[in-house]
């Protein structure tokens, strides 16, 4: 396994950043023993990195992985609070939920604008606060879009930025990849960490992985890539992927093989792009949203990619 310094911040990452999406209720709903043991195999082949955030409400799971592995693990957790006090309470609730005096990274939790950053300045104003007394080791932001990016690269105070990238764009919510990774690049040649998400786009693009993961890999302004991982094969797999090795035939077959889903979050807007994209008649609309009919669906992902609010998602 890769390691590297994220950015300026003198923070030792594995390249392989394990998303913790997948293991709470918001996905697969491990209990607490599950998912620390997944998260401890995982640490076993040398992943030190793990992301999550306060909506994802698995926290427990990784206290009890923290408490198993007998790690030093990296945690980077969010949250959406905008005020001063609401994000105060959201590093407090941190702290106490993983059993931890310091959060290494802590970030707003999915800005979509310059304008969304201008409205959680008192929140980031208490992230520079913890900082400074040693309550976490750095801030940043997660962001879907190319001007968060670009906004955040200016911003003395922003240590971590958390974009989503892939070859297809999936999820990118105002530019072109190329225009992404423009912005990651100069927020790269500005001294900032950066760690890429959804480089499988929201499980959209699970029948290209090995096409999807070539092209982050192939990045130079990503120090680590964060994946969503709920199976032992897909942790093997993973880091002999990020560790440029080939991946036994049977652990293919049992990733392949393994059951998954459709899920449409409930942010969608209705907006009717993914019913007319859809080949097979899977998806249509209900009280205006989306909804799927898991028995005509293939899973093929394509409505993912017309989804302007990412809301669509393989798991």
């Amino acid at each position: 396994m890769q390691y590297t310094s994220l950015g300026k911040t003198g923070i030792l990452v594995s390249r392989l950043c394990f998303g913790t999406l997948t293991l709470g209720p918001l996905q697969a709903n491990f209990s607490a023993e599950k998912g620390a043991d997944l998260i401890c195999r995982a640490v076993e082949f040398g992943v030190n990195f793990l992301d999550t955030a306060e909506f994802y409400q698995n926290y427990p799971h990784i206290r009890l992985a923290i408490k198993k592995s007998g790690k030093d693990l990296v945690i980077a957790t969010k949250s959406y609070a905008f005020t001063y006090e609401g994000m105060k309470e959201s590093v407090e609730k941190a702290r106490k939920a993983l059993d931890r005096d310091i959060i290494d990274i802590f970030m707003l939790h999915e800005q979509e604008s310059r304008l969304t950053l201008k409205g959680h300045r008192e929140a980031l104003e208490y992230l520079i606060e913890a900082k400074e007394k040693g309550i976490i080791r750095a801030t940043g932001v997660s962001t879907h879009t190319v001007e968060v990016v670009l906004a955040a690269s200016e911003m003395d105070e922003i240590d971590v930025i958390h974009p989503i990238v892939n070859y297809r764009g999936i999820g990118i919510k105002d530019g072109t990849v190329d225009d992404m990774i423009n912005a990651i690049k100069k927020a790269y040649d500005k001294g900032k960490g950066i760690y890429g998400m959804k480089c499988l786009g929201g499980g959209n693009l699970i029948r290209e992985k090995k096409k999807a993961f070539k092209f982050v890999l192939g990045l130079p302004y990503l120090h680590s890539i964060a994946v969503g991982m709920k199976s032992e094969h897909e942790v093997i797999a993973n880091v002999l992927t990020f560790e440029g090795k080939d991946v036994p035939e049977e652990v293919e077959k049992c990733i392949s093989s393994a059951k998954r889903r459709l899920i449409i979050e409930n942010w969608c807007e209705g907006c009717g792009r993914c019913v007319r994209r859809c080949g097979f008649k899977a998806l249509f609309l209900e009280k205006g949203k989306a909804a799927v009919n898991s028995e005509r669906c293939t899973l093929c992902g394509y409505c993912g990619g017309v989804c302007p609010e990412f809301c669509i998602k393989v798991v």
